[in-house]
């Protein structure tokens, strides 16, 4: 993470002149409105995951409009918690957290051999690794290097691009009634991916923002004037959706639990990187006593909130980076700022109409939204990597991960002679090359 702090420093992006500091409290309207455009930054990211697990799951609207809205609820109790501090959980710092695309591949896989008791189950048991690398993030980050989280982060995208095109495509649905890449389905994906890029790349910093939600909506209207939304699907737009914790059931799925961990074993040390941009950021320290308690506690509380999602019907959660973006555009790095963000969130998540809505979302809108967002993460694995020295032995790691990883998420059937139990374990992409890439930076010695 060294090369990151370099970075930031040397750009002369660490804030010396923030409007309003950690520990100031700004007045209510600036609060609100700085706690707005968090939310504007955040709010598709945190519904997406939940929405692409249903669709591959083909669940009933009802139960994909509820897993939003708890989403949502975790979303905002996680960033309470991750603001203020409760005891040692949490950094104290301002970083939102929400529902995290690194799980969605190893979350469906669970999912379609265990249905959401076994995606559940897998969720809290999986969370006790975030916890114990918490414990002892010194030695981890030594196993654990940039170059192993560069990999498994450039997998995890590679692997959900195939996700995103399914739903460009149509959707399961679209499979199974031949509709499936039809010129409509394509028409649609590709004026959301056309929206989002322009008004992403606008000098209008709020239009920028904003551009994934614009694109979805322009995307949604076009779907409805074409009969692809239907609205009588929603019996009710009324009610209050009561949390009810294990809802469906859990059930553990050790094959599932193994595909989780290891993903949240490399979300731990990205929290940790998340932690230090933050730190910058805001003016704090990013070595020594005050800077360990910091990360250590923002990563027990990653593994925390991720426990306490699953057992709210809600998948893992993690620290949102771009939002360190957003304090540095504001110049707010209050961490008070967090708690409003927090209520916007549980507000949204105990409404049912606001899942029913996004619900209804065609597949290939949501599939255009999600192909960018997906390249980006495999892009910012490349980036990781690139920042390494590539030797010998880094070139080897990378050759043997990629390899692996990618041979079962691109020809599943090669695992067809093992046993259930060693198939289901090393049938996510992620999970293999991950394995792989920690074991290989482990074992491979070079002498150059």
């Amino acid at each position: 993470m060294n090369d990151i702090e370099k970075s930031l420093q040397s750009n002369g992006t660490v804030s010396k002149e923030l409007i309003y500091k950690l520990e100031d409290k700004p007045p209510f309207k600036d609060a609100v409105f700085a706690a707005f455009q968090h939310l504007l930054a955040i709010f598709v990211a945190i519904i997406t995951p939940p929405l692409i697990i249903a669709n591959a799951l083909k669940l009933d609207l009802e139960t994909t409009s509820y897993l939003i809205s708890m989403s949502l609820l975790a979303s905002g109790i996680s960033t309470f918690i991750q603001c203020r501090r409760v005891g040692p959980i949490g950094c104290g710092l301002l970083c939102i957290q929400g529902t995290s695309f690194s799980f969605i591949s190893p979350i469906i896989g669970a999912g379609l051999n265990g249905g959401l008791a076994a995606i559940f189950g897998a969720v809290i048991s999986g969370s006790v690794v975030e916890m114990f690398v918490s414990r002892i993030l010194r030695y981890t980050r030594k196993i654990i290097t940039p170059l192993v989280s560069g990999i498994v982060v450039t997998l995890i995208g590679l692997s959900l691009i195939k996700v995103g095109v399914i739903s460009c495509g149509g959707g399961f649905g679209a499979k199974a009634d031949g509709s499936f890449g039809s010129m409509e389905n394509l028409g649609l994906a590709a004026l959301v991916i056309i929206s989002i890029l322009f008004f992403n790349r606008s000098s209008n910093k709020y239009l920028r923002m904003s551009s994934i939600v614009i694109g979805l909506v322009i995307g949604f209207v076009v779907a409805f004037f074409l009969g692809r939304v239907d609205f009588a699907k929603i019996t009710s737009y009324g009610g209050f959706n009561v949390p009810t914790p294990f809802k469906y059931g859990i059930d553990f799925d050790p094959a599932a639990i193994i595909g989780l961990g290891v993903v949240y074993l490399i979300t731990a040390i990205e929290a940790y990187g998340d932690i230090t941009a933050n730190s910058l950021i805001s003016g704090q320290p990013i070595e020594g006593e005050t800077f360990q308690k910091r990360s250590s506690g923002g990563i027990l509380a990653d593994g925390f909130n991720s426990m306490l999602a699953g057992c709210l019907n809600s998948f893992p959660n993690s620290i949102f980076a771009q939002n360190n973006g957003m304090i540095q555009l504001t110049g707010v790095a209050s961490r008070y700022v967090g708690y409003f963000i927090a209520i916007f969130l549980v507000i949204l998540g105990l409404f049912p109409a606001v899942g029913k809505i996004f619900a209804l979302i065609p597949d290939p809108v949501l599939g255009g939204a999600t192909l960018l967002m997906f390249g980006t993460v495999a892009a910012a694995g490349i980036r990781i990597i690139a920042s390494q020295p590539m030797n010998r032995k880094a070139i080897l790691v990378m050759a043997l991960s990629f390899s692996f990883g990618l041979s079962v998420e691109l020809v599943p059937e090669i695992l067809n002679q093992f046993p259930k139990e060693i198939s289901g374990l090393f049938s996510s992409g992620i999970t293999t090359g991950g394995i792989v890439a920690i074991l290989a930076n482990m074992l491979i010695r070079i002498k150059e």
